[in-house]
């Protein structure tokens, strides 16, 4: 789906920022980490973008995908967003460069955190 099919949100807007860009994240959830309150397992890289604040008073949020070696930090291009239906929360998808993902392989990658039907996933 086109970042033009979505309506906007708060967090959309900003994403949409990032869509195509070079982007530093940290990670504070580790590939394989258990998250902290729900206990559930990370099966992706998950962090955030330092020095940004989101509607939810937090940093922008970001799934760096195509590498499941668990680090702290990641280099990447931020190819996709999942757009949250349902709150203003929307996520960065994040790759290493010269990686290519599907939409199904988003999809699958955010399936531990990310509800079906929920979210879209929004491109340039």
């Amino acid at each position: 789906m086109s970042a033009a099919d979505c309506p906007d949100s708060q967090s959309l807007r900003m994403a949409r920022a990032y869509l195509g860009q070079t982007v530093e994240l940290i990670i504070d959830r580790p590939c394989g980490s258990l998250h902290p309150t729900y206990g559930f397992r990370y099966e992706a890289n998950y962090g955030y973008v330092p020095g940004t604040l989101a509607p939810d008073g937090e940093e922008l949020d970001a799934y760096y995908l195509g590498d499941s070696v668990p680090r702290h930090s990641a280099r990447g291009i931020c190819i996709a967003i999942v757009h949250r239906t349902g709150d203003d929360d929307d996520k960065l998808v994040v790759v290493p460069e010269g990686c290519q993902l599907a939409d199904t392989d988003i999809a699958a990658a955010v399936a531990f955190q990310e509800i079906a039907g929920r979210y879209r996933i929004v491109r340039q």
